[in-house]
């Protein structure tokens, strides 16, 4: 049985692409491991032995066949192959390869000049092999030689004609010419090698030489001058000698003289002149047509290509200067066009010296530099034309102008322009077509640069035809020269979609034909025009691929290399036809690019067996369906794990520290882990049996257990362990086996190496004995350097055993190969054990040979005396002793200070047991009550801040002062005011101690005895009171001398509260520390009515004092303070300060104010019971 459902398509322009569908499993008729298909395929009509290819998988259902011929033919067959044979042929498909463009030029191709200006141009056809199409006719492109210039091209239209008359062509000029062929692919590989031709200088239209450019004067002198130039920028022709005519400007041109140099020369110098005259120099190139002569002008004579300049000779050169900017160039609007603008400006001072050229720069906006598009605009020019911009671009320009003496600066930019927007330059990229439905087909599309818009996008324009196959088949039967007939007989016209969302990306093409081949073609188009079209793309339409995925993708772990996939296929209304098959994509997780793999399946079964998969691996899986038109899309990638399995191998295993007794093993992870590695098994063993009788080591006095290992050892290393292992048991000069494998739930195969202890080959030898030496917490190792073997020594190990335990372990490395002595702490030992030491040189051989050992010595540290129990009990006893001492020295001194205390109370002040308050009623006139105090003899002396108080004594008569002035009847209204501590007159203070007991005085009871109110009593007292002069203060008799909690004075004793009074007037306090002085308001001006007595305005309070005229310290109307307004008739006691009478101003007492043989009084008085 042969296989059925065979069909062709073309894939690409060198492929086709054959499906079939397989044999079902009970037409093999044999092993099933032995069925595969074979392919045999040949160009149609084709004498020759076809070809085949032999596909050995019974489950494959389509190939594709490479390496074809464009534009060809082909039929295709296939057939079953087992064991036994071959099955019978399916019937042939035939399929043609895609067009393409011509993959060589025409040949013969020839081109003869006809005239000046045009060339004749011949060629033969393409090959027909290389012609990959039906061609549609041909391009010649020609350009100058050697020259920047764009290609130029002219198109032949057609196959018949094979021949062009090139026109407009340059005089004699030299043209490289290539013939192109085309197809409706595009266009095809040029002829070669180029065709160089000339066109022709004759002399009916001779072609003159262009003149030189650029000339420059650089040096002027009052005799002679010299001038440069550069060649002319298109010679038309070969210039054969340069011709030099210089004249007086006043002289004609008979007396010109004339010198030729020859063409290579670019400066010449003119002597002889004449001192400060003008001279005209022209400058002309030859041909061998002549010195540029051309046409003759009006009047019948001839007009000369000539460089002409104007110069005058003069020693003056030094005033001149470089010529100025020119003006801010302008560009006219309606001058502006999509590549080119036309530059105008207004010339600047051209220094004295004539301006020879003007060069103009150019700059793209908004980031480009500067650059120079002309430097040869012509002297006598003030606009220019910018060409070769950039469609719908923003630039601006500069001009600068160039004289003999140097260039000027560049001129202010002008002002930005945008170019006008032009069709764009490149077509989109079709990027796929792939059928959607059977009736449509999806296109995607990546659209041109920006820049190759040239304006704005405005959509894109999608052209689709049918291709006529079958009528170019039989045409191409019928009359085999017909191929060169016109393509729009073979092929419908156009159809055209705008589509007019600049950013589309894609467009489904729908209402299309089923089962036939469209051309497509794309385009985008601005508000200028439409752009060219892309290359044409083939689809087949009529078989579409399933627009939706497989559903239900689910992954089963069946062991440690297999995943079970299983899945639903896509939904019905998305299949676009039968489920051929499907393609499964698998690859591990984070790895896609370097581990994707595919597994086809060409049945609509719903499950596969992903196999041989790498053990405990993270595997991401996607299914896709597909159909006779092609693959649908991939279902979201499903993540599955394959079981754990034994791991691979350690990556490595690496010895280092390598002694003549130990040395360090690492290795590496597993490549593949296959699961979560549990643990290493490190297994050592001597690789050949070792005689334990010679197992000594060379220091075996010293160590009771110097054998090595001589068995097999077994050492299981947990995860997470560091990958190395310290091996210390070994034997000098022993070839060990080592081995290493992990484990996840079971081990994997192993990675050994062998290692033979000892010192290697050119390592060093032994250093001298060591010795060792304490200091304190520290052992120093002292030693003498042995031999350093082939190579210097780059520095000493030490190492160091427990002498009852014989194993040997590196305690320092790294000791510099300079020193022999080195110290380190004891904290490295273990405390009260015995060790032993040796050193070991090590150079880049490798360890050498140890030292003998050294002595064992203790790693008992020798406590310091600051730490043995002796000193701390010592130190305890002194410190009790020093806190006893210290204890009983405070008890002695609190005594002492107690005794000082009650023998210093004769000379304080006692606290008052009666306060005097003075205060103001609403008619400002004062009243004086005497309250009586509570007193407190125990409380009586009192010191605060170092001063004692306690209450003065009863004044005598004779020490108070009067005011005459009148005194109100209302005296019974009194002002109860606040409590006060008076001082006693230091020459009546008693010596007497006041005694422990206290007594209370009833404030009820009627005031008796007071001196007070024995005044207040009789009125008629009053009457000798005496005014005191105004303007005299005098000092206060009494003060206060206690303070409150806040260090402010306050009385002693407090005062029992009082019925409420009447609102006192206005009052003005001082601040407080202050005391108003008389200046300062009616209440300054104080008098001194008697002993202890003090007008308004006379008030000290707490540690205040009053200085002068009211200008002491205090509180102007604190605690305690005595106040009575201006035009009180009231006496009032005062306040003496506590500062020496030096500080008080002088004290004014009239004579009739003192008694005989009284005196003023210098301590304040309080009232008594």
């Amino acid at each position: 049985m042969s296989p059925a459902n065979v069909t062709l398509r073309t894939a690409s322009e060198t492929s086709l692409w054959l499906r079939w569908v397989p044999l079902p499993e009970w037409e093999y008729n044999g092993n099933p491991e032995l069925v595969g298909y074979r392919v045999q395929y040949s160009r149609t009509g084709a004498v020759g032995k076809p070809l085949s290819h032999v596909i050995p998988d019974r489950l494959e259902r389509e190939f594709t066949i490479e390496d074809l011929e464009e534009w060809t033919e082909y039929e295709v067959r296939v057939q079953a192959i087992n064991g036994i044979g071959s099955g019978p042929w399916s019937q042939p498909v035939r399929g043609r390869t895609r067009e393409s463009v011509p993959s060589c030029g025409p040949t013969n191709v020839s081109a003869f000049a006809t005239t000046s200006s045009s060339i004749l141009v011949r060629w033969f056809e393409v090959p027909e092999p290389d012609r990959n199409g039906l061609i549609l006719g041909y391009k010649v492109v020609y350009k100058e030689k050697d020259s920047d210039s764009a290609l130029a091209f002219w198109t032949v239209e057609g196959n018949t004609s094979h021949s062009v008359q090139l026109t407009a062509l340059g005089k004699y000029v030299l043209y490289e010419i290539q013939v192109l062929a085309f197809t409706r692919i595009g266009d095809g590989m040029p002829s070669s090698p180029p065709i160089l031709e000339r066109t022709l200088d004759d002399g009916t239209h001779p072609r003159l030489a262009r003149p030189p450019v650029g000339i420059l004067f650089p040096e002027v002198r009052t005799t002679s001058v010299r001038l440069i130039w550069q060649s002319p920028l298109q010679p038309n022709g070969i210039i054969l000698a340069y011709q030099i005519t210089y004249r007086l400007n006043s002289s004609n041109s008979n007396a010109a003289t004339v010198d030729v140099l020859n063409p290579s020369s670019r400066q010449y110098t003119a002597t002889g002149l004449r001192a400060e005259s003008v001279y005209v120099f022209r400058i002309t190139a030859q041909t061998r047509k002549g010195w540029g002569e051309g046409r003759r002008g009006a009047g019948g004579y001839p007009r000369r290509r000539e460089a002409r300049a104007f110069l005058l000779s003069t020693v003056l050169r030094f005033i001149c200067t470089r010529p100025q900017p020119t003006s801010r160039p302008m560009v006219p609007q309606e001058q502006v066009q999509a590549r080119s603008v036309l530059l105008s400006w207004e010339p600047g001072s051209d220094g004295l010296s004539p301006v020879r050229y003007y060069t103009v720069q150019v700059r793209e906006l908004p980031d480009s530099n500067w650059t120079v598009h002309s430097a040869s605009v012509n002297h006598d020019s003030s606009s220019y034309v910018v060409d070769r911009l950039k469609p719908f671009t923003s630039y601006q320009f500069r001009v600068k102008a160039t004289n003999d003496i140097g260039d000027s600066e560049y001129s202010q930019e002008s002002e930005a322009i945008t170019t006008l927007q032009d069709a764009p330059d490149e077509a989109p990229v079709i990027l796929s077509l792939t059928p959607h439905t059977t009736t449509s087909v999806l296109v995607r599309w990546q659209p041109p640069a920006e820049e190759k818009i040239n304006g704005i996008l405005l959509g894109f324009r999608i052209r689709y035809r049918e291709l006529m196959y079958d009528r170019l088949r039989s045409i191409s039967v019928a009359n085999p020269n017909s191929l060169s007939a016109s393509w729009a007989d073979l092929t419908s016209p156009y159809s055209i979609r705008n589509l007019t969302e600049p950013s589309s990306t894609q467009y489904e093409l729908d209402n299309l034909s089923k089962h036939k081949r469209y051309e497509i073609r794309l385009s985008v188009f601005n508000a200028v025009g439409e752009g060219p079209t892309s290359s044409p793309q083939e689809v087949f339409v009529g078989e579409a691929v399933p627009t939706a995925p497989p559903q239900n993708v689910a992954i089963q772990s069946a062991t440690a290399t297999q995943l079970d996939v299983t899945w639903d296929p896509p939904p019905l209304e998305n299949q676009n036809g039968d489920i051929q098959g499907y393609k499964i994509y698998f690859w591990e997780y984070k790895r896609q690019n370097e581990t994707e793999k595919l597994r086809t399946l060409f049945l609509p079964e719903g499950g596969v067996k992903l196999k041989n998969l790498t053990g405990y691996t993270t595997y991401m899986i996607s299914v896709a369906a597909f159909n006779a038109a092609g693959d649908g899309p991939r279902s979201p990638p499903t993540r599955g794990r394959t079981q754990q399995a034994a791991p691979s191998a350690p990556s490595f295993i690496h010895f280092s520290e390598l002694t003549t007794t130990s040395v360090n093993v690492s290795w590496g992870e597993p490549v593949f882990p296959n699961g979560i590695i549990e643990g290493y098994r490190l297994i050592y063993e001597p690789c050949s049996p070792v005689d334990e009788s010679s197992l000594a080591c060379a220091d075996c006095l010293h160590s009771p257990s110097s054998s090595g290992v001589s068995k097999t050892v077994t050492v299981d290393v947990k995860a997470g362990a560091p990958y190395w292992m310290k091996i210390k048991d070994l034997a000098d000069g022993v070839t060990y086996n080592f081995r290493i494998r992990a484990r996840t739930f079971t081990y994997g195969p192993e990675v050994e190496a062998n290692i033979t202890t000892g010192p290697g080959e050119g390592a060093p030898g032994p250093p001298g004995e060591p010795f060792i030496s304490r200091y304190g917490t520290g052992l120093t190792i002292h030693w003498s350097n042995g031999d350093p073997g082939r190579a210097p020594i780059t520095r000493y190990v030490i190492e160091a055993r427990p002498s009852d335990e014989g194993l040997w372990d590196i305690l320092i490395k790294d000791i510099p190969k300079e020193v022999t002595s080195y110290t380190f702490n004891m904290d490295l030992l273990k405390q009260g054990v015995s060790y032993d030491f040796r050193v070991i040189g090590v150079n880049d051989y490798g360890y050498g040979t140890p030292s003998a050992p050294s002595p064992s010595i203790s790693a008992q540290k020798v406590a310091p005396f600051y730490e043995e129990w002796w000193f701390l009990v010592v130190v305890a006893l002194v410190g009790l002793i020093f806190i006893l001492l210290l204890v009983f020295i405070l008890i002695i001194r609190g005594q002492s200070k107690k005794y000082a205390k009650k023998s210093d109370s004769g000379n304080n002040c006692s606290a008052l047991t009666h306060g005097e308050m003075v205060r103001l009623d609403e008619s400002r006139f004062p009243a004086l009550e005497l309250n009586n105090r509570r007193l407190s003899v125990k409380n009586s002396f009192c010191r605060k801040n170092g001063v004692y108080t306690r209450s003065p004594p009863r004044p005598s008569p004779g020490s108070l002062h009067y005011s005459d002035e009148d005194v109100s009847t209302k005296y019974n209204d009194l002002i109860p005011a606040e409590s006060s501590s008076l001082t006693e007159k230091p020459s009546e203070i008693s010596d007497s101690q006041g005694s422990d007991s206290e007594y209370e005085v009833d404030s009820n009871r009627q005031k008796t005895h007071s001196f007070v109110n024995h005044y207040i009593s009789d009125p008629t007292y009053y009457n000798s009171w005496r005014r005191q002069q105004k303007g005299i203060s005098r000092a206060q008799a009494y003060s206060y001398a206690t303070e409150s909690d806040a260090g402010e004075p306050e009385p002693c004793a407090q005062p029992p509260p009082l019925p409420p009074l009447p609102p006192m007037p206005p009052q003005i306090n001082s601040p407080q520390g202050q005391t108003q002085s008389p200046s300062q308001g009616q209440q300054g001006q104080g008098q001194v009515l008697g002993p202890g007595v003090v007008s308004q305005g006379q008030v000290v309070a707490g540690q205040g004092q009053m200085q002068g005229q009211g200008q002491g310290q205090g509180q102007g109307q604190g605690q305690g303070s005595l106040f009575r307004p201006k035009g009180s008739r009231t006496p009032t006691p005062c306040q003496q300060s506590s500062n020496p009478p030096s500080q008080h101003g002088t004290l004014y007492r009239p004579p009739s104010s003192l008694a005989p043989g009284s005196r003023a009084p210098i301590a304040g008085f309080s009232s008594f019971v």
